[in-house]
């Protein structure tokens, strides 16, 4: 068990630590880690990594070229990168290859509906259906959530703002740099009072994205008024 960490059995809260943080969903082999300033060094064969800038100015260095990230921007890479400068987290999901890609800051709020009043947005999406992806929620001021479980670990951490978990053992509270794991099946609820909350979260699978019969490309294919994608005759075998 982590230094730094407040747990419950259905949430796991860490203050800020440094390199590796937590073993994740042992479905879906995760490791959290994290870095302050200095140089966070990952290089798994057949690992995908997925990370966030928690505060001030890093700099990313993988395959791709070197790429400076401001506080708010997340980023996907494959098997080796480096980040150093600011403070941030980096999900790496063995077994898995994601598209390399940079972006954000993230908005204000997000752009989906979410349950009770909150919403969120799909910073990186599933590669194809199943695929890990990481996602903005975002909690108004007053929220206070129904209690809910997923089929997978949630991990992430709070990007601004203030609230709490709670679940069945306690109550833990939430605040800027809370890095977290929520165990797949946990029963979890979030509150928020007079402040609002955006938080970082990582899914290592998902149920949405795009398939092999069915995405923009081939359904919106026509040969003779018909979708490409209802021909079996002419689809990539």
């Amino acid at each position: 068990m982590a230094d730094g960490m407040m747990r419950t059995q259905n949430f796991y809260a860490f203050e800020w630590l440094t390199g590796k943080v937590a073993d994740c969903d042992p479905n879906f082999p995760t490791t959290l880690h994290a870095w302050d300033g200095e140089r966070l060094e990952l290089g798994n064969v057949d690992t995908a990594y997925f990370g966030f800038v928690q505060e001030g100015e890093a700099t990313l260095v993988t395959a791709s070229g070197q790429f400076t990230l401001q506080a708010g921007m997340y980023f996907s890479a494959n098997n080796a990168l480096t980040v150093s400068g600011g403070r941030g987290i980096v999900m790496a999901r063995e077994l898995h290859q994601a598209f390399f890609t940079v972006g954000g800051p993230v908005e204000p709020q997000g752009r989906l509906k979410y349950i009770d009043g909150c919403t969120d947005s799909l910073l990186i999406a599933p590669v194809k259906m199943g695929d890990p992806c990481l996602n903005l929620l975002y909690f108004p001021p007053g929220i206070d959530q129904t209690s809910h479980t997923h089929p997978s670990d949630r991990i992430g951490v709070v990007y601004s703002g203030r609230g709490e978990c709670e679940t069945p053992e306690g109550i833990i509270p939430l605040e800027p740099g809370v890095m977290f794991r929520i165990p797949y099946e946990g029963h979890h609820k979030f509150r928020t009072f007079d402040s609002e909350m955006r938080v970082i979260a990582y899914h290592p699978d998902s149920d949405f994205g795009p398939q092999d019969e069915n995405h923009p490309m081939i359904n919106r294919t026509i040969v003779d008024g018909v979708s490409a994608s209802k021909i079996d005759s002419i689809r990539t075998k």
